[in-house]
């Protein structure tokens, strides 16, 4: 008789709990990278088109492939202009950060009623109102901007935007940001204007959901014995006797997909102005044609084709990483359909 395997690594990552539903559609930004470049804001957002491939040549020094021709798959976002519809502070104190006021645009764009009432007219820009905020803002304030997106500028069929806050990069006099927000009020802000080809960005989005699925699918439990008498895609002992109950920590059946994901270090290689040099012939398969701003990133983002993916300035830095424009050589436009 050989000797029995008594152990074995778990089935299914305990990192990622409760595997429920996310409360909303358009992924959640819980912090922000501390960036103290020029004044701008640290992130952008836009719609999952599709995927393809470039072919660029590799800038990183202490990469092996340095000076080398490299092929690599990349995402394509959609990123119509973002409408800066307001401007908010928070300050913070042992409880955490807390709303002191907020200013809004005295225009706005007609599609806005379909996600939310248009604000009072006490909290619209004038003088008055901003001399107020200013005495609230101290060395702790956090200024952010408040943003609609424009899903109606794309081949998307749904018309109703997504509301959003951007925070603006910290710096030594948070009057000084908020001056800047003031500047920026009520005007569309372009990708080019907030990104920077060849820098690392984190990709916020919620994944494709998946259903209702058994463990098997949902863990990667193994299948049981074909002369199991119950149950073949399950997990056979579910526990002790005692404790009389199912441990959190037993792969069970539930919700697989629909998750808030955040992945890190996301090179965005290319800012596009000019829809005619990346659409296929048809358009992309299940979204349609891209009519004006895009970008393509390195890699794949979370989320099914047409969903909201929130772009930040990632907040884990890398020293050994350089941030320089990518020389991309060529990017294919044939269509990804299968055949």
């Amino acid at each position: 008789m050989g000797h029995r395997k008594r152990s074995a690594p778990r089935r299914g990552s305990l990192a990622y709990l409760p595997r429920k539903r996310a409360a909303q559609i358009k992924g959640r930004v819980r912090s922000w990278a501390d960036v103290t470049e020029d004044l701008n804001f640290l992130g952008f957002a836009g719609f999952k088109a599709g995927m393809t491939h470039i072919t660029y040549i590799e800038d990183q020094e202490n990469s092996p492939y340095y000076g080398k021709e490299l092929m690599k798959p990349v995402t394509i976002i959609e990123t119509p202009p973002l409408l800066l519809i307001g401007i908010r502070i928070y300050n913070e104190d042992d409880y955490g950060k807390y709303i002191v006021g907020e200013v809004f645009s005295e225009k706005f764009n007609a599609n806005l009623n379909r996600a939310i009432n248009p604000p009072n007219s006490e909290n619209y820009n004038s003088k008055s109102i901003q001399k107020e905020l200013q005495k609230k803002i101290n060395k702790s304030s956090e200024i952010r901007g408040i943003f609609q997106t424009q899903p109606y500028k794309t081949s998307l069929s749904r018309k109703k935007p997504d509301i959003i806050e951007i925070k603006v990069n910290s710096t030594e006099d948070p009057l000084k940001e908020f001056k800047y927000s003031i500047k920026q009020l009520g005007k569309e802000i372009r990708a080019r204007d907030v990104l920077n080809e060849g820098e690392l960005l984190d990709a916020i989005a919620v994944t494709k959901g998946k259903g209702f699925q058994g463990p098997v699918k949902r863990y990667g439990v193994r299948k049981l014995t074909r002369k199991n008498s119950k149950v073949q895609r399950a997990v056979a002992c579910i526990g002790a006797w005692h404790p009389a109950r199912v441990s959190y920590t037993v792969p069970r059946a539930g919700q697989m997909g629909f998750h808030q994901r955040t992945e890190y270090h996301k090179r965005l290689m290319f800012i596009g102005e000019n829809e005619e040099e990346i659409n296929p012939k048809g358009g992309f398969i299940n979204y349609g044609k891209i009519s004006g701003d895009y970008i393509l990133v390195l890699g794949s983002v979370p989320g099914p084709k047409k969903r909201l993916i929130r772009l930040r300035k990632t907040i884990r830095q890398k020293e050994s990483f350089s941030i320089k424009s990518p020389e991309v050589i060529f990017v294919n436009r044939e269509s990804q359909q299968r055949k």
